[in-house]
């Protein structure tokens, strides 16, 4: 079911995969001292819906280098560990929505699109690699699903997906009517998978067993969370045993132990204090010491929280109001700045962070991009 297209003898090379292909764009600018800055949007496939950044961690410049049409919003993109390969989401409904693969060139800054492949659940809403790279998965919203695809020596997709489908609903009968995967990622030692289903109110957690299969679906647990709290993002302490979740619906970042074998929440607290019901992303520091939750919809802004350096555990300490529909966010590898992707604003704030107090300040530099939806940090040498 899944269709190659291939010109050029790269591509010639992935014709043992079964997906689709497609276009080329380049710079030809250098410089090893930046970050590369990747975004994704919300985006035709005949626009350059994914683009790309180069990024001054230490003064907050910016400078577009390339883009990339071909895909129907690419709303989620990441990097492969080496920076040889990116792949998006196509955020499509139904049987149009896709996960792609992109060859880049990092000495050039060449962005190709190589193939595109079904993910059989509609509106992948998020795009994560397995930790040694032999995978990458998709969460499909519409489609209450995980899919993952097997990864050739090329980093391609192969052959016929897995398609984990989730069933059940929640106690808000308009936005839990069915499940809702919108979040797939694994617990920093490797050992497990975590989906987030925002239609059923838990995280679906599978072990990883490797082979071709990644996962044991036969084995799957459940995080179950408060009624109607809409679990959405995840983010991991760097050196606690804690991790990090934000409910969309009921605005809780919930805080959970993660030492054990059966993790359990510690710890729930606002990010959203008006009920605007649109809780979004959720990163910590580079250090730990602070977390920052997006809401939208109402009184759209950051959540800002001090974090025990002991315990794990959040205090809130401030809020800073942004542009319209904060989604997703990211913080440089130095902790020095906070990009925030405003959606309907379309443009990427860029704020400072206060590195004892976690404050924001607004700067006076931003990126103007059409509809941003995600952003990725990757070294420029």
């Amino acid at each position: 079911m899944i269709k190659t297209i291939s010109a050029s003898l790269l591509t010639m090379a992935m014709m043992l995969t079964s997906c689709s292909s497609a276009t080329t764009t380049k710079s030809t600018d250098t410089n090893d001292d930046k970050l590369l800055l990747l975004t994704g949007s919300y985006s035709d496939a005949a626009n350059e819906g994914i683009n790309l950044y180069e990024f001054d961690q230490n003064t907050g410049e910016s400078r577009r280098l390339t883009g990339l049409k071909g895909i129907s919003n690419p709303s989620f993109v990441i990097f492969n560990a080496d920076g040889t390969r990116i792949y998006s989401v196509g955020e499509d409904p139904g049987s149009s929505s896709t996960v792609n693969t992109i060859a880049f060139d990092r000495d050039s800054l060449t962005m190709k699109l190589i193939n595109s492949c079904p993910t059989g659940g509609g509106a992948p809403c998020h795009v994560a690699l397995s930790p040694d790279g032999t995978h990458v998965l998709t969460a499909n919203y519409m489609g209450g699903s995980a899919t993952i695809y097997p990864l050739d020596s090329l980093g391609v997709p192969y052959g016929e997906p897995q398609v984990i489908r989730f069933t059940g609903t929640g106690p808000d009968k308009e936005r839990q009517s069915q499940p809702h995967a919108h979040f797939a990622t694994f617990t920093p030692d490797g050992r497990h998978l975590w989906v987030t289903d925002l239609g059923t109110d838990r995280i679906h957690t599978f072990p990883v067993t490797g082979g071709k299969s990644l996962i044991d679906t036969t084995a799957m647990a459940d995080i179950t969370v408060a009624p109607k709290a809409g679990p959405r993002h995840v983010a991991f302490h760097p050196s606690l045993k804690r991790a990090y979740l934000i409910d969309e619906i009921d605005g809780q970042v919930n805080v959970i132990d993660i030492e054990s074998a059966s993790p359990k929440i510690v710890q729930r607290i606002a990010a959203d204090s008006v009920g605007a019901e649109g809780s979004g992303d959720i990163h910590l520091t580079p250090d730990g010491r602070h977390l920052y939750a997006s809401n939208r919809l109402k009184a759209d802004g950051l959540a800002i929280f001090k974090v025990d350096g002991k315990t794990g555990l959040l205090t809130r300490t401030g809020y800073q109001p942004t542009a319209p529909h904060p989604r997703n966010f990211a913080i440089t590898p130095n902790g020095r700045f906070l990009l925030l992707a405003s959606r309907d604003g379309n443009i990427i704030e860029i704020y400072s962070i206060d590195p004892e107090t976690g404050a924001l300040t607004p700067t006076d530099k931003s990126i103007s991009t059409s509809k941003p939806v995600c952003l990725k940090f990757f070294p420029r040498g």
